[in-house]
């Protein structure tokens, strides 16, 4: 193996797992994947996207933390070293685009998160209390100023983790925050389950009915596992990069998958049951948690206390995120520009607070502003899900199937020939990300245009 010249690591195999274990659980798993559940036919849904996620996205995770461990430094800076070709350094600029991209709306996402877990410490989600939540959401979207304000204060959150650096500020937070996650989303499945009625919600979340599932299904159970795992944007290279080199990268990337695969079933425990104990259309899309939990607080038996759980955990899931997208970007701005990380990450944070505005007034003063039929916010979520990170995906598996090789990618996963992978395991893992992958999602990328 080559030597790792990246001073800026984790400093334990636990610490890197449990950062990207934090960068897969996000906004992906509490907000994007109940409502895809809800619009897909439900169980359908679940077991195809359990098939992709993990037959086909972690072997293509697994290839992006070859890249980075193997490259180290920024996503760029890896791309160049593992393949020798200058020209490569564009893979991981579109990392950082896609970051770019993504975080425009997310830090938007995370600011009704905040403003969301201020209000349920309000006495408007204790039981009994009389709020029209549709309203109350809209209202706050729609204005031109209260959004924005809590996605400045979710962004220097956000960079005050970035500024302690990899271990004192990315790997001591995750550590922190990911046991905490999931005590919270297991507590709040508890009383979800335990309501009257909720035995509906489980059969929709586990009975597989393919008569609601079709093509585009695939595509959004596709999309969401590519989402959910932080595929195509080059976090898992950036984590890779500061990855120890004994670590079994083959072991780390099952653990990861397996992770925010149970986290995300969790979240639907936590949610449809409730969805369904209360007789609300489990289709509702993004405003499921926005609109009607909020809504469902009011009614349950320790709904108030539910509330708080909930929004702590979405929001503790929203920043675990942001800070692997912030860190792509950061280091690449170190890299291209020589710069001190304090100083990257403030340029990145105004680019953010420039585009999470435009963003957030896509839902108010410039509402009026379409693109293809659909608003600044929902074009930016169109472009970095369907196309940014699937062709980011599709460089990483074409780097290491075509480019680097199968002795390189064997000599990366084996750690030198020190950490033992059985070679058949190998085989059919660099079988799936040097044929099948490519050819799925050059082919699922096709059908979703045509």
């Amino acid at each position: 193996m080559t030597e790792k010249k990246n001073k800026d690591a984790f400093s334990s195999n636990f610490g890197m797992i449990a950062a990207a274990i934090g960068s897969a659980i996000g906004l992906g798993n509490l907000w994007r994947f109940p409502y895809l559940v809800g619009q897909n036919g439900g169980a359908a849904f679940i077991l195809v996207y359990l098939i992709i996620t993990l037959l086909l996205c972690t072997p293509i995770l697994l290839s992006e933390m070859v890249i980075g461990r193997r490259g180290g430094g920024s996503p760029r800076g890896a791309y160049v070293k593992v393949t020798g070709r200058k020209g490569w350094g564009v893979a991981g600029i579109l990392g950082m685009l896609t970051c770019f991209m993504i975080m425009s709306f997310y830090v938007v996402v995370g600011g009704w998160t905040i403003r969301y877990l201020v209000m349920s410490i309000a006495p408007g989600f204790h039981r009994g209390a009389q709020i029209d939540s549709a309203a109350v959401f809209s209202g706050f979207v729609g204005s031109n100023v209260s959004p924005i304000v809590y996605s400045l204060i979710f962004i220097l959150l956000t960079i005050g983790i970035i500024n302690l650096g990899v271990q004192k500020g990315i790997e001591k937070t995750s550590k922190l925050m990911m046991p905490l996650l999931f005590v919270l989303i297991v507590l709040i499945g508890i009383r979800s389950v335990t309501l009257p009625g909720a035995g509906a919600g489980l059969d929709y979340l586990f009975k597989p009915d393919f008569s609601q599932f079709n093509f585009d299904s695939l595509l959004a159970a596709l999309g969401q596992s590519f989402f959910s795992l932080s595929l195509g944007a080059c976090m898992m290279v950036t984590y890779g990069a500061y990855t120890p080199k004994s670590s079994n990268l083959t072991k780390n990337a099952a653990i990861i998958t397996v992770s925010d695969t149970f986290f995300a079933l969790l979240a639907g425990c936590a949610i449809m049951p409730a969805v369904f104990a209360f007789g609300i259309n489990p289709s509702e899309g993004a405003g499921l948690v926005f609109v009607t939990l909020p809504q469902i607080f009011t009614q349950m038996p320790l709904g108030g206390l539910c509330a708080i759980l909930f929004f702590v955990t979405l929001f503790l899931a929203a920043i675990s995120s942001a800070v692997s997208l912030f860190e792509v970007m950061t280091s690449t701005i170190m890299d291209m520009g020589k710069a001190r990380r304090k100083t990257a990450s403030a340029i990145t944070a105004a680019i953010l607070l420039f585009t999470g505005s435009i963003c957030s007034l896509s839902q108010g003063a410039l509402r009026g502003i379409t693109i293809g039929g659909k608003n600044i916010f929902d074009q930016f979520d169109y472009v970095s899900s369907n196309i940014l990170m699937t062709l980011g995906g599709l460089l990483a598996v074409i780097c290491v199937g075509w480019v680097i090789g199968k002795k390189t990618f064997t000599d990366e996963i084996t750690a030198g020939g020190t950490i033992r992978v059985p070679r058949t395991l190998a085989s059919v893992l660099f079988f799936i990300i040097k044929y099948v992958a490519p050819i799925v999602i050059v082919t699922t990328a096709i059908s979703s245009i045509f």
